[in-house]
């Protein structure tokens, strides 16, 4: 067999290799649930008893009835999962990628909500990252300051 021959025949190998293993993860990572009907959930440092359903914190009180929660032990006695989700979801396109990415995702200021609710019922504040000793700022502080803003709504840089 040739040399392009060769090449030719271990690409179409790679492609089937690599086409095979999309499905395969397709087929064992079933998405049954859109990503707005997904429960967003925090393990809180709480007994149970300590987080009533009806005293939540305000960050989620300020939701009313948009949200739905649920409040059960954490496995392993390790406090509290609390979980939300929104009640109304609306178009799948809302939550996309490019969504999330320009902030207009409706989940991530219940995220943020969560985090604080969270926040509150372990240290009984939310804790803001200090301000910059530098009224002068630099290219790279505003790029921190971006990234900054940006994990507040999606939990990660």
């Amino acid at each position: 067999m040739s040399p392009a021959g060769k090449s030719l025949t271990v690409a179409a190998a790679g492609l089937a290799a690599g086409a095979f293993a999309v499905m395969r993860r397709a087929k064992a990572h079933p998405s049954g649930t859109a990503a707005g009907d997904r429960w967003l959930t925090v393990t809180v440092n709480r007994a149970p008893h300590d987080v009533p359903a009806d005293k939540l914190p305000s960050p989620l009180q300020a939701y009313g009835d948009r949200i739905e929660t649920r409040i059960r032990p954490a496995p392993g006695d390790r406090g509290t999962e609390l979980a939300v989700r929104l009640k109304e979801t609306g178009p799948d396109t809302a939550h996309s990628l490019p969504a999330r990415l320009a902030g207009t995702d409706p989940r991530q200021d219940l995220r943020r909500a969560l985090r604080e609710a969270k926040a509150l019922l372990e240290a009984g504040e939310v804790l803001q990252p200090d301000t910059p000793p530098t009224t002068h700022d630099t290219p790279g502080g505003k790029l921190v300051g971006l990234l900054s803003r940006r994990a507040g709504g999606e939990g990660v840089l």
